[in-house]
């Protein structure tokens, strides 16, 4: 069924890895073994669809080495994580993004959690990425050069 939110599964993989690689410069690139590993310690990892999008998170106890989740993970003791969320192009527009993070939000609360991070790309920018994030609530918390000073980023979160 289309639109319909459910989780990644193993079947799954190669559609959201192909995807994912699409827009590596805003997500990261991603080989399948990493792909592997990053469900396999996500708090909440979900599909809209036939692939239309998903999302995959973690919380603190997370075994990632992402230097933006260690940011977070030195400043929180308790958290969630959007580490990517990506919409495929041919399914923007249909408010994908919204009802994803809305089901991430419910997820996270009745999980205990009272706060859900993330980062958006200060350098390149994403203005897009920036106006939906502050739509949904998220405020800027700090920011960073990572990778040598080749990306900046910004962080911000979510009060539930």
């Amino acid at each position: 069924m289309s639109g319909l939110i459910q989780p990644i599964a193993k079947a799954d993989e190669a559609a959201v890895l192909a995807l994912n690689n699409e827009h590596a410069e805003e997500l990261s690139f991603l080989d399948p073994s990493r792909l592997s590993h990053l469900l396999a310690e996500a708090f909440y990892a979900r599909r809209v669809g036939d692939l239309e999008a998903f999302i995959i998170t973690f919380d603190q106890a997370a075994g990632y080495d992402s230097p933006n989740f260690i940011w977070f993970r030195e400043r929180y003791p308790r958290f969630v994580y959007v580490d990517r969320i990506c919409v495929s192009p041919l399914a923007r527009g249909r408010g994908h993004a919204r009802r994803i993070y809305e089901d991430l939000f419910a997820a996270a609360k009745a999980a205990g959690h009272t706060v859900v991070t993330c980062e958006v790309n200060a350098e390149p920018p994403n203005p897009a990425s920036d106006a939906f994030h502050a739509a949904l609530g998220f405020v800027e918390v700090g920011s960073a050069a990572i990778h040598g000073g080749k990306k900046s980023v910004r962080y911000f979160e979510r009060r539930l």
